[in-house]
């Protein structure tokens, strides 16, 4: 192993020499000689491991006669600093001497590698004002040397600042950390906002001799604290505002700030400490310039202030820093002037209220309804006024003193009244140049008189014919347009003629505005519609009455009271016998519906559970019917069915064992008797009428199952008609013509 260069038993050489680096001759034994030492001619040397056999390769060599080490190229400790090798000793046959031996080789290092900085240029910041020994911000180096030798030991210094004022020296940095603080006080950023300092970074703990040295810039950023109040440019500020205007902007201030601009060290606030008890006015700030705008916000009035005085501070968003004095805070008076413009008249009582009778005649003066001008300075004399609007064109007013007058009868009652008053608007006009006009609105209160008889509601209604002690009666009652106490309690009379309406028709008290229309006790009316005549009277003073005619519409009623459907119908006007006769029509539809869905029935069953006895072919009615011609029935066809239903010239047909017939044939017995029915049916009848029908039909053997129930008017047989016109019908019917055709007629 290799002792430092510097020693005084160091066998190795400078590592720069690659011909007499660090020699080592193996070893020899520690008991006496080896058998290598004994006949060193007698065996080889060799070494292994990284660095010989191993990459890198060939770094380390040995002479295999003498057992001398060599360096065959440069070393760099921070590339690798140590090496570990095997030596090996064998004869002249290979065999092995003496055991292997480890070599271990370290590199010692050269100061070779200058500091190096993470960055060339570091940033940093700190307030103006600040005190010595304020930390600033933070360089460092890095050298690959082995620190834990002077090659790697960095130390720091500060060869310039720019610029030099307050003084060269503002900051310091610590030699070993790289801090930077402050050193010396009277940071100042609207003096220098920025310093710029040359750092050195040097190895071999900051000897200058011996080491190597590396330089980085560090840029310092004062930055701004709220040291400097904003000072108003001017003592006082003046300006004008005309009356009665808001918005606008009447005096501007102008403020100065040496803080960093749009910051809020420099944005200014403006109070109005005095001169402005009422809240007349505002400050704001322009965002841009800074300045302040004496805005109005509430409308001045010359004949009350003709100018204003405020006494305006000015101060900084934030707060100033600390050992600032906040007396130093700037103020200014402002003087605004009001201006004098002509205002319009006003009404001092607007909305002005007042109270009358509805129904005073045209011409009744109301009220002065005047105005009044505020502006006394500008010598105006004269207002004129003018109606503005009346909806119902009821009222006037004197063009030169406001009098009020009506021009027609105030209605209580008009579509025009809402809630009981009438309101009108009014102009009033000054002679000023240019002129001013102002509204006024009149509400008039209209008392209610008892103008409007009373209305009986409802004007219909219906009622059972006969009297239920439960359900007997109509409620009525009466709408009136005036109000208490011109309305109800109403009074409800029945008049005395014709003497059949008291005979007929009671009236009772409910309450005060209702009472109940009834016919009197053991009383029938027909069903119909009766108009009576009730006279109504209010609870005026005097009161009003009036004499109207409910319609009352009478009918059979059910337990409940309501009409029923055959009493709706007798209510409408008919009489009796008409009532039966509808009643009776109802009836034959519904049989005729029934017998038809008998019908329906019956041929089903017969068609499953009866099988026909001819042929198809031989069907008389299926050969028509398959031509499919058009015809709704008997009505549009000119040739006798009866010939059909009953082909008494087929032969074959008539030989039938007794009891069997065609589905779709008559047979020849007597026609079976249906009953006769009254010619005025009486309706308890209807439904034994009914019944004895539907027996005789079910009982009939004669009735069809395949033809419509027309065929209930069947006259028999024995039609007089020939059929020799069948052959004219063309081919589809010449069958028919050979078997009705020329043949005597039955």
């Amino acid at each position: 192993m290799c002792l430092p260069p510097d020693s005084p038993q160091s066998r190795c050489p400078p590592p720069d020499d690659l011909s007499a680096v660090s020699t080592t001759d193996l070893p020899s034994g520690a008991e006496g000689p080896s058998q290598s030492d004994m006949f060193p001619w007698s065996q080889m040397y060799s070494i292994t491991g990284v660095g010989a056999d191993q990459p890198p390769n060939e770094v380390f060599n040995i002479d295999p006669v003498l057992g001398k080490m060599f360096v065959t190229k440069p070393l760099d400790r921070e590339h690798r600093s140590s090496y570990h090798l095997r030596a090996h000793a064998v004869d002249m046959n290979g065999n092995q001497v003496e055991n292997p031996i480890d070599l271990y080789i370290f590199v010692i290092d050269m100061n070779d590698n200058r500091p190096e900085f993470k960055n060339q240029i570091y940033n940093g910041s700190v307030d103006e004002g600040s005190k010595p020994g304020t930390y600033v911000m933070h360089l460092s180096a890095f050298d690959a040397d082995d620190n834990t030798t002077a090659n790697g030991m960095v130390r720091y210094r500060i060869l310039s600042q720019t610029p030099h004022s307050p003084i060269p020296n503002m900051f310091t940095i610590n030699s070993e950390t790289g801090d930077i603080m402050t050193v010396a006080p009277g940071l100042d950023r609207e003096k220098v906002s920025q310093y710029t300092i040359i750092v050195q970074a040097t190895d071999m703990e900051g000897n200058l001799n011996f080491g190597l040295s590396n330089t980085a810039t560090a840029i310092i950023t004062v930055t701004d604290i709220n040291d400097n109040p904003p000072m108003l440019t001017s003592r006082t500020f003046s300006g004008e505002v005309p009356e009665n205007r808001v918005g606008v902007a009447v005096a501007n201030l102008t403020v100065g700030d040496a803080d960093q601009p749009h910051s809020p060290n420099w944005n200014a606030i403006y109070r109005i400490i005095s001169g402005d008890p009422t809240g007349h006015f505002t400050i704001r700030t322009d965002p841009v310039t800074n300045d302040g705008m004496v805005t109005v916000i509430k409308p001045v009035d010359f004949e009350m202030n003709r100018a204003f005085m405020l006494t305006v501070v000015v101060s900084n968003q934030a707060h100033l820093a600390s050992g600032i004095q906040s007396s130093l805070q700037s103020t200014a008076g402002v003087t605004i002037s009001v201006q004098d413009v002509n205002e319009p008249p006003y009404f001092p009582t607007n909305p002005k209220h007042i109270r009358f009778e509805e129904g005073v005649p045209a011409g009744t003066s109301l009220t002065t309804f005047s105005a009044s001008d505020p502006d006394r300075l500008q010598m105006q004399q004269t207002i004129r006024y003018a109606k503005l609007n009346d909806p119902a064109d009821w009222l006037s007013i004197n063009r030169t003193n406001g009098q009020v007058v009506t021009t027609a009868v105030l209605d209580r009652e008009s579509v025009h009244v809402k809630n009981n008053v009438y309101e009108a608007t009014f102009l009033a006009t000054d002679n000023g140049s240019p002129a001013a006009s102002g509204t006024g609105t009149l509400q008039i209160y209209l008392i209610d008189i008892n103008d409007n008889p009373p209305v009986l509601v409802p004007r219909e209604s219906q009622i059972c014919e006969r009297v239920n002690k439960n359900i007997n009666g109509v409620n009525i009652t009466a709408a009136d347009a005036d109000t208490e106490p011109n309305a109800g309690p109403f009074i409800f009379e029945l008049p005395g003629s014709p003497s059949s309406i008291r005979r007929n028709w009671t009236i009772s008290r409910i309450s005060g505005n209702y009472g109940r229309l009834g016919l009197r006790y053991q009383i029938y009316l027909e069903p119909g519609v009766y108009e009576v005549p009730i006279t109504v009277s209010d609870s005026g003073n005097p009161p009003l009455s009036n004499r109207s005619v409910i319609k009352v519409k009478v009918c059979p009623c059910d337990e409940n009271g309501d009409c029923t459907t055959l009493g709706a119908v007798a209510a409408a006007g008919l009489g009796t016998g008409a009532i039966i006769a509808i009643l009776f029509c109802i009836i034959i539809l519904l049989c005729m519906v029934l017998l038809f869905v008998l019908w329906i029935k019956r041929r089903e069953k017969e068609r499953q559970t009866k099988q026909l006895l001819i042929d198809p072919e031989d069907d008389v009615r299926d050969n028509i019917l398959k031509y499919d011609e058009e015809g709704g029935g008997e009505e549009d066809q000119d040739y006798d069915l009866s010939q059909l239903q009953q082909p008494d010239s087929l032969e074959h047909i008539i030989n039938k064992p007794p009891g069997v017939r065609r589905v779709d044939e008559r047979p020849i017995i007597p026609e079976s008797q249906y009953p006769i029915r009254p010619v005025v049916p009486h309706p308890g009848d209807i439904g034994d009428f009914i019944h004895e029908g539907l027996r005789a039909a079910d009982n009939d053997p004669t009735a069809p199952p395949y033809d419509s129930l027309l065929v209930f008017d069947y006259e028999g047989s024995g039609s007089t008609q020939g059929y020799d016109y069948l052959n004219d019908w063309g081919p589809r019917f010449k069958k028919l013509a050979d078997m009705y055709g020329g043949g005597e007629d039955d």
